[in-house]
């Protein structure tokens, strides 16, 4: 059965989050959550969302959609803002408590933006979220950078599917730590290296990353391997390398 994400575009509707200079959050999460699920999507996920147009929902009402899903993971894509315009910078996860899966996703992903040159400020518990206390599975929020921060935007906005991507394999790495350490099968992935050092593993995935290909960086047993989708049918992944292959790529199919 494939692993079940609920992609939560913030605000929306008659509430437009933070405002600076025009721009408004709640357009941009939408855009983000958009593409956060395609790349879930292309990688074996069934992505679930909130909202997919602009439209006001209560955070109660988010909660249960994710509830009456019975989904695996939420995730709720944001924006900071601060009281005075560039005051701060940066990006954060947030989290019902500093606990479980939850906090082990909240990290990966901080982790994953903070290699994209966004300053890390943390994972904090904030208990008192509707979207993270009444979620009956792990939740994440996470705060893409402050709205009134003209270098946050810069980052956004000229890096908009990478930030997308760099939160995708935050989940998918925590979701796969999961599974091998609950000894469950792992799903089918195609792999086109394994590197001892990290900036060939880099090149190899922004390669990848710009034909398109859904791809990510795992680090296991010593080595940066460079895997692209997780399926949980064989033929898919066979799909998939037969595409690698036809560009040029030497591949592997790893589990």
């Amino acid at each position: 059965m494939a692993v079940k994400v609920v992609v939560d575009a913030g605000h929306g509707g008659s509430d437009p989050g933070a405002v600076y200079q025009g721009r408004q959050e709640k357009d941009d999460t939408l855009a983000l959550a958009l593409k956060l699920g395609k790349i879930l999507e292309d990688n074996g996920i069934e992505v679930i969302y909130t909202r997919t147009t602009d439209v006001y929902q209560t955070p109660f009402e988010k909660a249960q959609i994710a509830n009456r899903a019975d989904a695996d993971y939420f995730i709720s894509i944001h924006r900071n803002s601060s009281e005075n315009p560039n005051q701060y910078s940066g990006v954060e996860t947030l989290v019902y408590d500093k606990s479980g899966e939850k906090l082990d996703m909240a990290e990966n992903i901080l982790g994953s933006l903070g290699e994209l040159g966004f300053a890390e400020i943390g994972v904090k518990a904030r208990p008192g979220l509707v979207v993270l206390r009444r979620t009956k599975m792990p939740a994440v929020l996470v705060e893409a950078g402050f709205l009134n921060s003209d270098k946050d935007n810069e980052l956004f906005d000229s890096r908009e599917q990478e930030i997308a991507q760099a939160i995708a394999d935050g989940i998918l790495g925590t979701i796969n730590e999961t599974q091998e350490a609950g000894g469950q099968s792992a799903e089918y992935r195609v792999q086109t290296g394994a590197f001892r050092q990290k900036r060939y593993a880099e090149e190899m995935l922004q390669e990848l990353l710009d034909q398109g290909f859904p791809s990510y960086i795992v680090n296991q047993n010593g080595l940066y391997r460079v895997q692209t989708g997780v399926y949980q049918q064989l033929q898919n992944a066979v799909m998939m390398e037969k595409r690698l292959r036809r560009a040029g790529y030497a591949t592997v199919i790893t589990m």
